[in-house]
């Protein structure tokens, strides 16, 4: 039994260290999926569970893939250059004040779409309004990775880890306020004041005149309207309680739809520009899940977390927050949330530990650029443009972003309670 555990967290790890370090280039769904078969081919994890562990994440690859629809019918429609232009307008003239309503946009979209749409969503439309405004795009960018986790824990929606951490046992919309207004807060201001002072360097250069008007197409309006109604009807679902999946995936199918008929165009256009790499990613990483499931590690952990927060309760929160973030770095949020719930439940643990749990999956991940599943979304994204952002430059960022945050974070937290 010891030498199956043992065989067991091997792959675990190993697929962990290829989806963190993507060896020769091989892009994390690979890695994700890699590791998956291997637990199957050994017999560590039968295959039955394997497609039982899989199935799990049905409600997240119906989010992802509607938004994913929705952000590929928003660029193809010119919906993205639209806003582009309005922004550059407003900025008048100033690097600093783009860089402002940037973050400001990025924290709304988090906030009423999830991070996982800032990133999706967000990133064309700011790599369209840098390129009108003819400045450095990386400060900008860099934008859409951070405020899509800093802001992720404001409402219950603004991640889907957040449900996944919870499950059927989320608070109601005003207590979880009363916990997560003020860490929220912290998390949002301190990741602005250590981003633009690191940024402050690249944003000296004027930032160029509106080119002329941009016209948008009824596509464009058809897009627009949707996004708006995603976010109402996610807002609607989360307050009835009800996945948030399928409602997301039907918006995004029934805008691609309208607009496609309008315009009288093939799907294939569309559904080529989506990234489907990232189904399998997240499945890989369901399976992996399970199978360091199966190896006791998570009943023990929880064990030791309900006798640590009896006996200490106010150190074992502050370390159970910074774990969990350092954990999202080393394995991704999205399997740590898995973790964590698994755990939490176990254990019955009081609600400031679950708190700290929760910003620690939630902000955590800014320390490294496969920390959450929406900063992979990122980066598929940047090089979709074009553009792409090492591992080491994202580490020396986030080093300097994600500790003072959290730490800020999880104190405003005991304090605010």
């Amino acid at each position: 039994m010891l030498t199956t555990h043992a065989a067991t967290l091997s792959v675990v790890a190993l697929a962990a260290f290829g989806v963190i370090a993507r060896p020769w280039n091989f892009p994390e769904f690979i890695w994700a999926v890699a590791g998956a078969a291997l637990l199957v081919a050994f017999k560590l994890l039968p295959w039955p569970d394997a497609l039982a562990a899989a199935a799990k994440g049905n409600d997240v690859y119906f989010f992802l893939v509607g938004m994913m629809l929705l952000a590929e019918v928003a660029q193809a429609e010119g919906l993205f250059d639209w806003l582009a232009r309005e922004a550059v307008a407003l900025a008048g003239g100033s690097s600093r004040r783009l860089f402002a309503i940037v973050y400001l946009v990025g924290t709304v979209v988090t906030i009423l779409l999830s991070n996982d749409a800032t990133a999706v969503v967000l990133t064309p439309a700011v790599y369209a309004a840098t390129r009108a405004a003819k400045v450095e795009p990386l400060p900008y960018l860099f934008i859409c990775a951070f405020i899509a986790n800093a802001a992720s824990f404001v409402l219950p929606i603004s991640n889907p880890a957040n449900l996944v951490v919870f499950g059927n046992g989320m608070p109601p919309l005003l207590e979880w306020l009363k916990w997560f207004t003020l860490p929220s807060i912290a998390a949002i201001v301190v990741t602005y004041a250590v981003l633009r002072w690191t940024q402050a360097s690249s944003l000296g250069a004027a930032v160029a005149a509106p080119s002329e008007p941009v016209r948008l197409r009824r596509g464009g309006v058809i897009a627009a309207v949707g996004i708006v109604a995603t976010a109402i009807v996610l807002l609607a679902a989360s307050a009835l309680g009800r996945d948030l999946g399928l409602p997301t995936f039907v918006a995004g199918a029934v805008v691609t739809a309208a607009v496609l008929l309008l315009a009288r165009e093939s799907p294939w256009k569309i559904l080529r520009g989506v990234s489907w790499s990232v189904l399998p990613l997240v499945a890989g990483l369901f399976i992996l899940v399970e199978g360091l499931n199966r190896t006791g590690a998570m009943p023990a952990l929880a064990e030791l977390l309900r006798a640590l927060s009896a006996a200490a309760p106010q150190a074992t929160t502050w370390a159970a927050g910074v774990v969990t973030a350092v954990a999202c770095n080393l394995f991704n949020n999205l399997p740590t949330a898995l973790i964590a719930a698994t755990t939490i439940h176990g254990a019955a643990l009081p609600p400031h530990l679950t708190s700290a749990v929760l910003i620690g999956v939630d902000l955590g991940p800014n320390l490294s650029v496969t920390g959450s599943l929406a900063t992979i979304l990122w980066l598929i994204a940047l090089r979709r443009q074009g553009e792409n952002v090492a591992a080491l430059t994202f580490l020396k960022l986030g080093v300097l972003i994600m500790p003072p945050a959290l730490l800020l974070t999880l104190a405003t937290l005991w304090v605010g309670s």
